[in-house]
């Protein structure tokens, strides 16, 4: 059963309004791009190594679960104009990665129109749900779940390098959306902190011990897709630990003593996206 709506204040949502209009702003003044003009589509390398490929249909599909995400996670938030705005904003961006993701694998000739197709009809087979009942919680899942988005987006452009010119583009653009989303979100979770710190970090626990990178078990071969991304170090449990948990834990000044159950000294553990369960 769905937790009731948190009651938040005029003045915590005044704030969250200014946090997304000034995201906003910044994004229409310097981060816009589009995605038929600032792509060299010609560059696209047909011969580029299998599993890259295999991996970025793997991004593909996650992104294709947008109509999900939103219809799921606005609902959560409608009567907060700063969180279900952005919402709306992020689906924008989000939806551009999902197709400039799709263009490289058909333009690079690494998947047919009827290979494209066919993803497309798996995945809306299923329905992704969501992961927590209430908004707090969601807001700093979806925290740690950009923050690692774009570590493996920036990890996966390392191995590409210059050999496919393209693919490099889309990924330098879409981390820099990722970055930006994740600091959107952290800016959030720092606003949730200072009105109620004991709350938020109650759902800190529950997400650091529960979370899941969004859609990947739902893939018929997720053990294998997860595997391509272990064995290439695009994201694995060090990785998650290193660039991921401790540096959000820095940027919103929480300790990992902090978030330790005052009943129990057990560390938190978390389960990086089904990659097992390492200890914090």
């Amino acid at each position: 059963m769905a937790s009731a709506p948190r009651q938040e204040s005029p003045e915590v949502l005044a704030r969250i309004y200014r946090l997304f209009r000034d995201y906003f702003d910044k994004a229409e003044k310097k981060r816009r791009w589009s995605l038929k003009e600032d792509v060299p589509w010609n560059a696209c390398n047909p011969n580029l190594d299998r599993r890259i490929a295999d991996v970025v249909e793997t991004f593909c599909v996650v992104e294709l679960y947008l109509p999900d995400y939103l219809s799921k996670l606005i609902p959560q938030v409608r009567t907060n104009r700063g969180r279900a705005w952005m919402l709306a904003n992020w689906g924008y961006e989000e939806c551009k990665h999902s197709m400039a993701f799709g263009d490289w694998l058909e333009r690079s000739g690494h998947r047919s129109d009827e290979q494209l197709a066919d993803m497309e009809a798996m995945t809306f087979s299923h329905e992704w749900q969501l992961p927590y009942d209430n908004a707090l919680g969601m807001v700093i899942y979806t925290m740690f779940q950009e923050r690692a988005t774009w570590l493996t987006y920036q990890n996966l452009r390392a191995i590409v390098g210059n050999d496919d010119p393209a693919l490099s583009r889309v990924l330098q653009l879409i981390s820099i959306d990722e970055c930006a989303h994740y600091d959107f979100f952290k800016r959030l979770v720092q606003i949730y902190l200072e009105d109620d710190r004991d709350a938020t970090l109650e759902q800190m626990r529950v997400v650091a011990n529960t979370f899941k990178m969004p859609a990947l078990h739902m893939l018929a071969d997720s053990a294998l897709r997860m595997n391509e991304i272990k064995t290439m170090r695009i994201l694995d449990e060090d990785l998650f630990i290193s660039k991921v948990y401790e540096p959000i834990l820095a940027d919103i000044d929480v300790s990992k003593k902090e978030l330790r159950r005052r009943q129990s000294s057990r560390e938190i553990v978390v389960a990086a996206c089904e990659l097992g369960q390492p200890k914090i």
